[in-house]
Order: C-alpha cells, then structure tokens, then sequence
C-alpha cells in the first residue's frame, strides 16, 4: 500500500464509522435490550445487527474479505490477500449498561498484517484513525504511542470484567496504576493515542476485537504481541488468540519480563482449552 492509497484508506473508514454511527443513533445506550449468543458469547443487541450491516455495505469492495463478530464466517475471506476484519460494537456489554466504553472498530489486513484501522466510541465523541504510513490521529490531531520507559508510575488498561473477577488482584502494589476499562478495542485506542501507556489481556481475543487497536498502536510507534511473543496476524482460520500484551515502544520488554509467570500460566490455561 502506498502513502496515497493508505491516506485514501482512511478516508474511506472514517466515513464507513460515521455512517454506522448515524445509523445506530435511534438505540440509546443503557436503554437497549439485548439477547445472549449462544455458548455464553455475551450480551448482543439490534444496534450490533445495524451497524454491521452499515460497515460492510459502506466498505467492503470486489475481490476483499470480510470478517466480523457479527457475520457468519464462511471462511472465503482465506483466500484474499484483502480482508476486513471489523467488529461492529465493541463493548455490548457496556453500551447496555450505559457505560461510556464502547466503540466500532474496523481493521483493514493485506497478507496477514494490520494495515490501517478506525475506532470510534460515539459516547466520548472520540475518533481514532491511521496506518502504518500515516501515523495516527484522534479527532484529526496527530497523536503517538507513550513513551515511558518504565512500567514505575505507568498507567495501565484493565478489563473491566477481568478486574471484576479478580484477576487483576496479583499486580496490586506492583508500581503502576491499573485502570479498569469496558471494550479492549477502545482500550487498545487509547494506548496507541498515548492516553493510558499499556494494557494487556491474558485471556483470549478473537480477531475482530483487535484488528483496528493493532493498526493503530503500530501506527502510532507502539508494540502488540500475542502472549507467544509473537507479532499479531491476521485472517487465520482459527481467530482466537491467547492474549495480548500492548504498550509503548520503550516498555514492551520489561512487561514482558514483569508478566512471565501469569503469562505461563494463561497460555497453559489455553492449551487446555
């Protein structure tokens, strides 16, 4: 992908947002029923229908894949070099309960990479768009990675269900601010913006809840690596990682370093499935 064409890219998210935005506007958070997925996949409402329906109407192209929470995967997309990875209403639970961390997210991947992507969380009025060419910009400011050099004093991005059960207890007194927080695609925003300076999940994600933060935390200078150590790839047949670790450039090692053991202990949890 060329600058122009990545430049033309975003363009064509931000609009994508804006329209699923505009559509979902008649459901009122935290005045919204919803229904439960079935194998306890968590809450769903109309307004994840509609704004699915709206992104892939508004992006999706001739010879480009597509992948979303909210679509049945046919498993086509493998075949493309090009494919959307998009997950339409990231945070249900939290746009049920009207807490303002929710957010629709769109990742753009060429060979397995995170090219380009946009977050918008239309409660905060926050737009989070860029590539790997462009850089990144919230509300059209260009924005980076933090650039900490030590977790001491860092402020770092919890899941907020995570902390509600407890396992985030271990890393109390550990030398930096955990703040729990709804949406991981919104989490993964905020770290590649510069607002928080890490955030790490060591339970699994699919890809769809990633693929935007991915984009925009590498545009934006910072690190994303699976819990493997691995960088983060994309339109796999199987879409769920073990978790991930996401900070700026300078504290990438140390975390690592800070998190071997729970990090051990998550992925020998996923290896029994």
């Amino acid at each position: 992908m060329t600058t122009e064409a990545a430049h033309e890219m975003i363009g064509l998210i931000r609009a994508a947002l804006e329209a699923a935005v505009e559509g979902i506007r008649p459901f009122v958070p935290g005045a919204v029923s919803a229904a439960q997925k079935s194998r306890g996949r968590g809450p769903v409402t109309e307004a994840d229908h509609a704004a699915d329906r709206i992104l892939r109407e508004s992006l999706l192209r001739d010879g480009e894949g597509w992948l979303s929470e909210e679509t049945v995967d046919d498993l086509s997309r493998l075949s493309r070099r090009r494919v959307w990875v998009v997950d339409p209403l990231d945070g249900t639970r939290e746009f049920v309960e009207g807490v303002p961390e929710w957010c629709l997210s769109v990742g753009y991947i060429e060979d397995g990479r995170a090219v380009a992507g946009g977050i918008c969380n239309p409660a905060t009025g926050e737009m989070f768009l860029g590539s790997r060419l462009t850089g990144v910009t919230r509300n059209g400011k260009p924005v980076k990675a933090s650039d900490r050099p030590h977790l001491a004093g860092a402020s770092v991005l919890a899941s907020r269900t995570e902390t509600q059960r407890g396992e985030w207890k271990r890393f109390e007194g550990d030398g930096f601010t955990v703040v729990p927080m709804g949406s991981v695609a919104y989490k993964l925003a905020r770290v590649a913006a510069g607002l928080a300076d890490a955030t790490w999940t060591l339970s699994p994600k699919n890809e769809w809840d990633v693929a935007a933060g991915v984009a925009l935390i590498e545009g934006a200078g910072g690190v994303v690596r699976t819990l493997e150590d691995q960088p983060v790839e994309f339109n796999r047949k199987a879409t769920l990682y073990s978790g991930l670790i996401a900070g700026g450039p300078h504290l990438y090692r140390e975390m690592r370093k800070h998190l071997e053991t729970p990090v051990q202990e998550a992925l020998s949890a996923y290896a029994r499935g």
